[in-house]
């Protein structure tokens, strides 16, 4: 008997057309992989009887005809979304029992496109981590792991474990500096980050506000390509939303990539990278240039300073960001002898190691006499880096790299927790993305030597993620990668 949660957004939604398969029955089969699967740490909150409410809403609908693009597709929502009615925790003890009274706009969207939601997924606190280890609710397990438990990735590791363990139909993620594109590399599925603006940050819990942005994570390249024709689009709610209009992505699938530029930048590959990660970027040229494509060599001489300009700028907006969970506007109150020690009794309990840690970082560059030394110098290399994108755009249509430079590590790794450092050097692929306000895709391209999968990025000029749709189709098609 077919398995119903082996089936795709696309593959889906054609059966429901044709009554072959009910939404009650699609929604069920999710609903059992969820229990199956609770061992991964995916889910904080789950909304399955809701779900199934909607569900023969959905299947009424199919019936009288009514039934929108989405309709009775099952999805997953990154706790950072804030959902009317349902626990938003942003996976952080200061707000572990938020109930928004509203709805962000991309879950809006896709309601509204009739989907349905099954819960809510698991991530870093407030965004912020690279493994998924730095949740109030514990890390999320990879579900590759085998002998030893391996990290999902962060901070969207719930999204991409939940997709990959059949969890839920695609999830909704956040790309601050790789979010969205490294557990998506390290779950072996597929994820967006869009251009800057093209989703509404309306509704979604803040870390970084110039560099957060929306997007999905998918089985395959066609269904991230459904579910962002859904999310994407202007909202007056947002000031950096964007007013340009969205095309239908899934019109870019299939198409022919002969004669497109393919930029391979020299600066992402310094010696000493990994060998078999190497190899298997020599594969994705190689099945490019195979359907026509021009490989070519461009420059981003900025790169080696994006890390250090991310980690200036991004701990700053998160120090101004969270300075409003203080126990008296949001946030859960731990009580004290005065104003100062209710702040600091309510900061201590409420946030973890992870996000104290970049407060204190923000709030040092933000700080008179380093203001100057450091966030305004980080917004100028900024531009720089951006400068370097524009200038490799004049001569190729789209950028192909590795999306991380290592393969999922253990839970727990010491080389990571004992030296942050370690942790922020596996961005180094997917920041300058963000600093650059891009589009980028990472699409599994196949196994390491231990049977882990690895993920191909592809970075766009800003608002053509119809090109990279169309090269990732490609390069998924003839990589003929095997989800888990």
């Amino acid at each position: 008997m077919t398995d119903l949660t082996d089936l795709t957004i696309s593959e889906s939604l054609i059966k429901l057309r044709n009554k072959e398969i009910s939404p009650v029955e699609l929604t069920q089969a999710y609903i059992e992989k969820m229990s199956d699967n609770a061992k991964y740490n995916a889910y904080v909150t789950t909304t399955v009887e809701k779900a199934l409410e909607q569900a023969k809403e959905s299947e009424k609908r199919y019936n009288n005809g009514t039934n929108r693009p989405l309709e009775g597709i099952a999805l997953g929502i990154k706790d950072l979304f804030c959902t009317k009615g349902t626990r938003t925790t942003a996976c952080s003890h200061i707000i572990d029992n938020f109930v928004p009274q509203y709805e962000s706009t991309v879950t809006q969207n896709l309601l509204n496109d009739g989907a349905l939601f099954l819960g809510k997924l698991n991530l870093d606190e407030f965004a912020m981590g690279g493994s998924n280890e730095t949740s109030c609710f514990g890390p999320v397990v990879n579900p590759w792991s085998k002998d030893i438990k391996l990290v999902a990735g962060g901070s969207s590791g719930g999204s991409a474990a939940a997709v990959a363990a059949k969890m839920c139909a695609a999830a909704t993620g956040t790309d601050t500096g790789g979010s969205i594109r490294e557990p998506a590399a390290f779950c072996g599925v597929t994820g967006i980050k869009p251009t800057y603006g093209r989703c509404s940050r309306y509704g979604i819990v803040a870390f970084a506000s110039s560099l957060d942005q929306a997007g999905p994570i998918c089985k395959d390249v066609k269904d991230c390509a459904l579910l962002l024709s859904s999310m994407a689009g202007y909202d007056a709610k947002d000031s950096t939303s964007s007013q340009v209009s969205v095309p239908d992505f899934s019109s870019f699938i299939g198409q022919d990539i002969k004669g497109l530029k393919v930029g391979i930048p020299q600066e992402y590959r310094p010696d000493g990278l990994n060998e078999e990660i190497a190899a298997h970027w020599d594969k994705a040229s190689d099945i490019l240039k195979a359907n026509g494509a021009e490989i070519i060599s461009i420059s981003l001489p900025h790169t080696k300073y994006a890390l250090p300009t991310y980690y200036v700028i991004a701990p700053a907006e998160a120090s101004s960001n969270l300075a409003r969970y203080d126990g008296i506007r949001y946030g859960n109150r731990v009580v004290g002898d005065g104003l100062d020690e209710l702040y600091i009794n309510t900061r201590t309990a409420g946030f973890g190691k992870e996000v104290k840690r970049r407060i204190l970082i923000g709030t040092y560059v933000l700080s008179a006499g380093y203001y100057d030394a450091y966030y305004l110098k980080a917004q100028k290399v900024r531009r720089l880096i951006k400068n370097d994108f524009d200038e490799a755009f004049k001569r190729c249509d789209v950028i192909l790299t590795p999306t991380s430079p290592i393969e999922p590590f253990a839970i727990g790794d010491k080389k990571m927790l004992e030296n942050p450092i370690n942790m922020y050097l596996n961005d180094v692929f997917t920041v300058s993305v963000n600093l650059a306000g891009l589009p980028a895709m990472s699409l599994p391209i196949g196994l390491s030597n231990n049977g882990l999968p690895f993920g191909m990025q592809l970075i766009g000029r800003p608002f053509d993620e119809g090109t990279i749709f169309k090269t990732a189709y490609q390069l998924e098609r003839d990589a003929n990668f095997k989800r888990i």
